[in-house]
């Protein structure tokens, strides 16, 4: 079975684009990203949803391998809208809404343990 760096490259293969063109798209260096295809740097959490996002690729088959390669196209309107803010954002704006998304995850995970019980 394919490591996450064999399916980084197997994709890239599919989109057809380079690792600069790949790496500017998820907002990171050619060099961070090509250490990653290279087996040599881990892909944190941040860059598989970057990844998952901007290529419409399932987290499922990114990072274990299984599923389709890509999620259905028809993106719901409000996580599109999402993105497009998402771009128009400087860099630490962009991680900042990020971390903020990230503390929400957290409290939704809170309410709905407390709704469970």
């Amino acid at each position: 079975m394919y490591e996450i760096n064999e399916r980084l490259k197997q994709l890239r293969s599919v989109l057809n684009i380079t690792q600069l063109e790949f790496s500017k798209r998820i907002f990171i260096s050619q060099s961070s990203y090509g250490d990653i295809e290279l087996g040599g740097r881990r892909i944190n959490d941040r860059i598989v949803h970057l990844i998952s996002t901007e290529f419409s690729v399932s987290k499922d088959w990114l990072k274990y391998g299984i599923g389709e390669m890509f999620i259905d196209d028809n993106l719901d309107t409000r996580i599109e809208y999402l993105i497009e803010v998402y771009k128009k954002l400087d860099r630490n704006l962009q991680n900042y809404l990020i971390e903020q998304s990230e503390l929400l995850l957290k409290l939704n995970d809170k309410i709905t343990k407390n709704d469970s019980k």
